[in-house]
């Protein structure tokens, strides 16, 4: 029998597969269901309601995150590992987390487990040394992605599996990577590799043919592009979409998620919010004109947990879910900035889940200090970076400003010139051989990555850099990583750059690195934030202070939709105040997007407004 049996609950409309908001979707989903977009679009709970809709149809389906910062257990409201879980109260849907750090751990037992007690323990050691590296965590977590895909038993019982990817520039890298490492794997002639022999590799081979199939096939995969109705937004959906049809995947829907409905109110922030979201779709990128649409409203409840995932897609309306409290005390963005600006100089790194707004909140810092007379230089690790954009200039910076990106292609081009006239120049021909094949792994551009950070981070002992970094579970791999990268560097490069040695240091000192930690008002961001602000205790780093962005609660919004959500709001402000935050900055909803230098100064002039 299939896992959770076919009965649908009494209390499962019906018509969840053919109507509704995502009804043209729930139609014609395929076997294979990808969501991805810029972070904070709603992948996940889309997602979770188009899985939940197939499963109300009465299929059987398998709803997998990819995120290493997953909140797929929030959203459906059951704890979550790597075996699939039954969901409670959605008969056919089970879901499941792919940890890439506990697939790290169970990947480099297969490989080291057989040799215990065989080899030397220095012998031993010695393997496990080599499998501690971040290249260990990518193809571990890789293996588990591509079984799901390409394994016919690993996914038999279930109709349809959805995947909740990470955000764009993440799973971007995902996606790619079983024609990476398939090519690699076919032109390499040394057997060896950044995580040791090619052996373990190249016995998946015929799995990873398999997933670069399944993934181009139209009939059995579909990626849906995910989207506020907002340009930057769109434009990142519109290039995630023309490079994943560069991989083959061409078969791509759009979703525009977050759709303002029409409001009798006269409340300005209302109108002036419903006034951007036309205007997005009426310049809709060219690439995303012709996709297959659908629209999800805004609505005024959290999308958590299967009632309120079924209100989504039906309309109706989930039970109420808080009551209106008052505003606790908070700070002003302009203060936290005050308080860094007298330190003269040091690194400033915002962080959080994908979607809360750090790329405009580390652009307003930067003004901010710029504006103080002080030197600043700010850059970013996000694959889907648009500070030019929230800066409104041309690449290169604004004034005292100096923007920068950090470049894989760039970095990866840059790394491997050097290793080749450094540590490679005094190699033989076969030395120097097995060498390039190492360098050519997947693997390697993530230590170029990570050596560009460490530059960026050493940058902050002169001026002050702000730092916009990629969403917390990718962030959180690289910090991780740290020491791993260290070992890697030095293993492949032959000499360990100072900045890299000073890395570790400079991220924990307090009087170098201040952290701010940014979030939404909504329940998910917060918890996230929070189990962000536990692992960065942990690597020894305590955040400076939180920033609460695109604050209803703060706006005197009169709208009643609005207004809703901001009675919703003003608990987990609470609770951020009381549980997790020494200090608390509070934004508020703007009517007009903060772009360019002088929007973005008055972003931190802003007042905050009492809640009615």
């Amino acid at each position: 029998m299939r896992p959770g049996g076919s009965a649908r609950p009494d209390d499962a409309p019906a018509a969840a597969a053919t109507g509704g908001t995502l009804g043209h979707l729930l139609a014609s989903a395929p076997r294979f269901v990808f969501f991805t977009g810029k972070g904070g679009v709603g992948k996940t709970s889309t997602a979770s309601a188009v899985a939940l809709g197939l499963a109300d149809a009465g299929r059987q389906v398998l709803l997998v995150s990819t995120d290493p910062a997953s909140n797929l257990d929030e959203v459906l409201g059951v704890p979550l590992g790597s075996s699939p879980e039954p969901v409670p109260g959605v008969a056919g849907l089970h879901a499941l987390n792919i940890d890439p750090l506990a697939a790290a751990a169970a990947y480099r037992e297969r490989v080291v487990g057989p040799y215990r007690g065989v080899l030397p323990e220095s012998a031993v050691a010695s393997v496990e040394e080599q499998l501690s590296g971040a290249c260990t965590v990518e193809i571990a977590a890789f293996d588990e992605f591509t079984a799901l895909l390409a394994d016919p038993t690993a996914t038999a019982a279930y109709d349809h599996v959805v995947f909740d990817t990470a955000p764009t520039g993440h799973t971007l890298r995902l996606l790619s990577l079983p024609g990476a490492w398939s090519e690699f794997i076919d032109t390499n002639t040394l057997g060896t590799s950044c995580i040791g022999p090619l052996s373990g590799l190249t016995s998946q081979h015929d799995r990873y043919r398999a997933a670069v199939a399944t993934l181009a096939d139209a009939g059995r995969t579909v990626l849906v592009l995910v989207s506020r109705p907002d340009p930057l937004a769109l434009g990142e959906a519109a290039r995630a979409g023309a490079e994943l049809g560069a991989l083959g995947i061409r078969n791509q829907r759009l979703v525009i998620n977050g759709v303002l409905p029409p409001s009798a109110s006269d409340d300005p922030l209302a109108a002036a919010l419903a006034s951007r979201a036309a205007a997005a779709l009426e310049a809709l990128p060219d690439e995303l004109v012709d996709l297959p649409r659908d629209e999800v409203p805004l609505v005024g409840f959290s999308p958590v947990g299967p009632p309120a995932l079924r209100a989504l897609l039906t309309g109706m309306t989930p039970p109420a879910e808080a009551h209106v409290e008052a505003l606790p005390e908070t700070t002003s963005l302009r203060a936290l900035v005050g308080e860094l600006a007298e330190r003269g100089r040091g690194l400033v790194l915002t962080m959080g889940k994908g979607g809360v707004g750090k790329t405009t909140l580390a652009a307003a810092v930067a003004v901010e200090l710029a504006l103080g007379g002080h030197a600043v230089e700010l850059t970013t690790t996000d694959p889907a970076a648009h500070l030019d954009a929230v800066l409104a200039t041309g690449a290169g910076g604004s004034g005292a400003i100096a923007v920068s990106r950090i470049d894989p292609e760039r970095e990866t081009a840059a790394y491997v010139a050097e290793v080749l006239s450094g540590a490679g120049a005094g190699l033989d021909e076969a030395g120097r051989a097995v060498l390039v094949e190492d360098l050519r792994s997947p693997c390697t551009a993530e230590i170029a990555v990570f050596r560009a950070f460490a530059r960026a981070v050493a940058g902050a002992a002169e001026r002050f850099v702000v730092l916009d970094t990629a969403p917390t579970g990718h962030t959180l791999l690289l910090l991780d990583a740290a020491r791993a990268y260290h070992r890697e560097v030095g293993r492949q490069g032959g000499a360990v750059p100072p900045e890299v040695e000073a890395l570790l240091d400079r991220l924990t000192d307090p009087g170098f690195t201040s952290v701010i930690v940014v979030t939404v008002p909504e329940a998910t961001p917060i918890h996230e934030a929070a189990a962000l602000q536990d692992d960065l205790r942990r690597a020894g780093i305590e955040p400076f202070a939180w920033v609460a962005n695109q604050s209803l609660a703060a706006s005197a919004t009169t709208d009643p939709l609005l207004a809703s959500r901001a009675a919703a709001e003003t608990g987990r402000l609470a609770e951020i105040s009381a549980r997790y935050a020494s200090r608390l900055a509070l934004v508020p909803m703007l009517a007009e997007a903060p772009t360019g230098v002088e929007a973005l100064s008055r972003l931190l002039a802003t007042p905050v407004a009492a809640v009615a």
